[in-house]
Parts: C-alpha cells; sequence; structure tokens
C-alpha cells in the first residue's frame, strides 16, 4: 500500500461545488423509478474480527436493478434530466415527467437526440439503459482493454459500440471531439473545465446510496473506504457523508490502483495530475488516468487518506466474498467492487495505524458491482 495523509484537509463547505439539493431531487425521482429496492447493507462481523476491526458494512450494489452496478444510479438518471431541459426548453408551459419520456409521449422531438459516453463498461451501459427507457439514440465508446461482454451488454438496449486504441483517457478524448462535429450530448461521469453542468447529475444519482445507508446502518461509521477512479463517485459520498453525519463525519480514505493512481498523484501533487496508463489493472472500472475536476475540487479538501493497491488481492477478496467469511452472508461482487476490502487485506499493523484502524473502528466499503462479465467473474471464483 501508498499511503498519502492529507495533512491539508480543511473539510470545506462544499454547497458552491455539488449542492446538496441536487441529492435530494435526485433521491425523489429515482425511489419512483419502477423496480426500484434500496440495496443491501450487509454486515460481516466474522471478515471484520479477522481483519482486527470492530466492524465491517458492505454496500451490496450487485442488487441494483437490471445493471447490478450502481452506475445504474448516475448515468441514467443524467440522461433523463438532460431531456427533461431539451423538452422543457420546447414546451416552456408543460411540466416534463419521467413516465413522458418513457411512454414515447415526445418521441417525434427526440427521434434525433443522441447521447454519447466514454466508458470502461458500467457507466456506459447505465447512459444506454436510460437512453432506451426514453427511446433516443446511444453511441457507446469502449478502448480495447474492455471485454466484449461489456460491449454486448450495451448493444442489448440498443446503443452503438464504437471501439478506441488505447485507454479511458483516449476514448473521452475521441468522444469530446465526435459530440461537437455531429452535436450529440455527452453524458459523461468525468467532469472537465467546460463540462460540469451534466455530470453534476450522475454524481447525484449516487447519492441514492449515502440516503440508504444512512436508514439501514444501526452506528454511524468511523471510516468510510471508497474507490477512486476519475473522483465522482468518491466526491459524492465524501460530501453526502459530511451532509448526513455532520460532526460525526468518518475518516474519508480513497483506494485506487497503483497502476491507475491519478486523484493518490493528484494528492501529491496538490493539483490535477494526469497518470499514463501503461498496464491495465483488474479493477477495469477504475482505470482512469486523469481526474474529474469536480471530484477532485471536493477531495483535495475533504478526504482524509489517499491509498494505492496492487491486483494481487482483488481475486482473494472477490472468492473470499463469494464464499462467505465463517458464517457471514456470501455476495458476489466484481472485480471493482473489492477495492476497499483489499486495501484492508493488504494493511500490516503499521499501516493500520497510520488509517487510525483498531478494533474499534466501524468501517464502511462500497461493493459497486456484481458480475458485470459473468465470464470474467466466473473465472477468477474458480482460481485457487
Amino acid at each position: 500500500m501508498d499511503h498519502y495523509s492529507n495533512n491539508d484537509v480543511s473539510y470545506t463547505n462544499t454547497e458552491g461545488i455539488l449542492n446538496s439539493d441536487l441529492f435530494d431531487e435526485a433521491y425523489a425521482h429515482i425511489k419512483k423509478w419502477p423496480h426500484y429496492q434500496p440495496t443491501p447493507l450487509v454486515s460481516l462481523d466474522s471478515l471484520a474480527q479477522s481483519l482486527g476491526l470492530g466492524g465491517l458494512y458492505y454496500k451490496d450494489e450487485s442488487k441494483r436493478f437490471e445493471l447490478k452496478s450502481f452506475k445504474a444510479l448516475g448515468g441514467a438518471y443524467a440522461v433523463k434530466k438532460v431531456l427533461k431541459e431539451h423538452l422543457a426548453s420546447k414546451y416552456p408551459d408543460q411540466e416534463i415527467t419521467d413516465e413522458d419520456l418513457t411512454t414515447g409521449k415526445y418521441a417525434e422531438d427526440l427521434k434525433k437526440f443522441t447521447v454519447v459516453t466514454a466508458t470502461d463498461g458500467n457507466h456506459g451501459r447505465s447512459v444506454a439503459w436510460g437512453a432506451h427507457q426514453c427511446g433516443i439514440n446511444c453511441i457507446i465508446y469502449m478502448h480495447k482493454g474492455v471485454s466484449q461482454s461489456r460491449a454486448i451488454a450495451v448493444e442489448v438496449l440498443g446503443a452503438k459500440v464504437i471501439w478506441v486504441e488505447g485507454n479511458y483517457d483516449d476514448s473521452l478524448k475521441l468522444v469530446k471531439r465526435h459530440a461537437i462535429e455531429n452535436q450529440w450530448c455527452i453524458i459523461s461521469d468525468t467532469s472537465y473545465p467546460g463540462y460540469e453542468y451534466i455530470p453534476k447529475y450522475v454524481m447525484a444519482g449516487y447519492s441514492v446510496m449515502t440516503w440508504e445507508i444512512f436508514d439501514q446502518i444501526d452506528q454511524v461509521p468511523t471510516h468510510i473506504i471508497i474507490q477512486g477512479g476519475v473522483g465522482g463517485l468518491a466526491g459524492t459520498i465524501c460530501v453526502h457523508a459530511a451532509k448526513l453525519w455532520g460532526q460525526n463525519k468518518p475518516r474519508f480514505i480513497v483506494v485506487e490502483p497503483n497502476s491507475a493512481d491519478c486523484l493518490y498523484q493528484s494528492a501529491r501533487a496538490g493539483q490535477p495530475t494526469m497518470v499514463h496508463i501503461e498496464k491495465e489493472t483488474m479493477m477495469g472500472g477504475l482505470s482512469c488516468g486523469e481526474v474529474s475536476i469536480i471530484g477532485w475540487n471536493i477531495l483535495k479538501d475533504n478526504a482524509d487518506d489517499f491509498t494505492t493497491i496492487s491486483d494481487e488481492n482483488v481475486g482473494p477478496a472477490m472468492r473470499l466474498l463469494a464464499k462467505g467469511c465463517a458464517g457471514d452472508p456470501t455476495i458476489e461482487a466484481g472485480e471493482s467492487a473489492v477495492g476497499g476490502l483489499a486495501l484492508l487485506m493488504e494493511l500490516n499493523p503499521q499501516s493500520m495505524a497510520s488509517l487510525g484502524l483498531n478494533q474499534n473502528s466501524r468501517v464502511l466499503l462500497f461493493g459497486t458491482e456484481g458480475a458485470t462479465d459473468q465470464e470474467i467473474y466466473d473465472q477468477i471464483i474458480a482460481q485457487d
């Protein structure tokens, strides 16, 4: 583990960056979606004891709609918000509802509307899912490191896949150019200068998880360990945890693959720092070399710790959850879901102490996906 303790953490008020009203609105809408159910918050008591912790909570997003990923909350919600605003500009006296979008009331107005995004898999599937529900065109850009199964998953939803040489960041560059040339609407979970409006909707959708956890958890966690990626998820949870728990806000730890550690490197440099990804991590959804500006502007002042891990414990963590530890419930966890657990498995007593972890700690983990690529999942679980 590499660890950077944020000595400049100031717990700055973030209302000007990500207004909490966005969280309220997203939750009010998403919990009315067909088949919405809160995903489980699983208490892993035996695993906590084996790791020297007082408690371990795991938010199991493998049960999130039909997508098996927290990403279902972000991309699809942003698609619907954008379409409502587009239609409101044409029909200012009409109230546009989610049902209007999904029943085809405005199909004629939207027949040429196209949404696009770059993805490592799950975000693109969420955007395609939202576009499919609303009957609009969708194009998903994927790099060569993404599996064919994840491409098929978005094609089944009617989206077109464009393959890109290079990595996720190369895909995003091409999306930006093609969107301008063709007047398409980008639905990205990554924000960058000049593009910060729509990612806030994506991030607001993610806050549904913390709304649910607030009602599900029996004690306030002392620590939250959250996957890094571009920083959109981490930024959302950081802001919302502070809003929900106030002065009792948990210690906030960001974890990334050591081959894609843009947030860690940015924290060390004190400014956004791009990382060139030379080797893809097993944790495909976290293979990001460039930070989201919104996420970074939150985390630089509000995250307590930035950490990186190798892939060594990813497979063992997945198999441990699949089997269940000494009577703990079994959990289907994809490669990107186990970053927090893999970090805990990598810690020695000294690094435990550096993160303030001990037998009194109650740690909250975000299991961000299930088996979103069944073939890869089965191969990893079958290993010794």
